[in-house]
């Protein structure tokens, strides 16, 4: 494990293809809960067919709340591909600590990704938002077109466009 601060890059290269690494900002819980609960940090990962050529840019939120430092994401990466949206609604004493179905839809907003894919939100018995939620505040919010709903198992294909190649 390699420890990195916001915004901070890895690169892992094989061959002519490199990965790029990003930290991105997050936050799991506000105020002074933050001392209680352990940091987190979402990823931007870039995969790099050939030097400095961006063939795929993929982002993971993490188990992020929506707050200010988000917005700093689509000014230093305009085109996200696709965005792993980590979602759940967990409340502690009333408190949100994971996206709940309007942060997810927030988050779309923000970072703009041609697809948006909803993840975590049923892993633990304590995740209070429900896909359906999210489901309900997408197609109300007019964003059905840019996101992809997979069950347990599925796969995603990725296409990446010959251009970019």
């Amino acid at each position: 494990a390699i420890a990195l601060d916001t915004w901070e890059k890895l690169r892992i290269t094989k061959g002519t293809s490199t990965l790029q690494l990003t930290a991105m900002p997050g936050k799991h819980a506000p105020g002074m809960l933050r001392l209680m609960i352990p940091p987190v940090m979402g990823s931007m990962l870039e995969f790099e067919p050939a030097p400095d050529r961006v063939s795929l840019r993929l982002y993971i939120t993490g188990d992020t709340l929506i707050h200010e430092h988000l917005r700093e994401i689509p000014q230093r990466y305009p085109n996200i591909d696709i965005a792993l949206l980590h979602l759940g609604g967990t409340r502690i004493g009333g408190v949100l600590l994971t996206m709940d179905a309007k942060q997810g839809v927030e988050m779309i907003r923000i970072v703009r990704p041609k697809t948006a894919i909803p993840i975590h939100y049923d892993d633990y018995g304590v995740f209070k938002s429900p896909l359906s939620d999210f489901k309900a505040a997408v197609d109300a919010a007019g964003l059905a077109h840019c996101v992809h709903y997979l069950d347990r198992g599925d796969t995603f294909d990725i296409e990446v466009p010959a251009s970019r190649l």
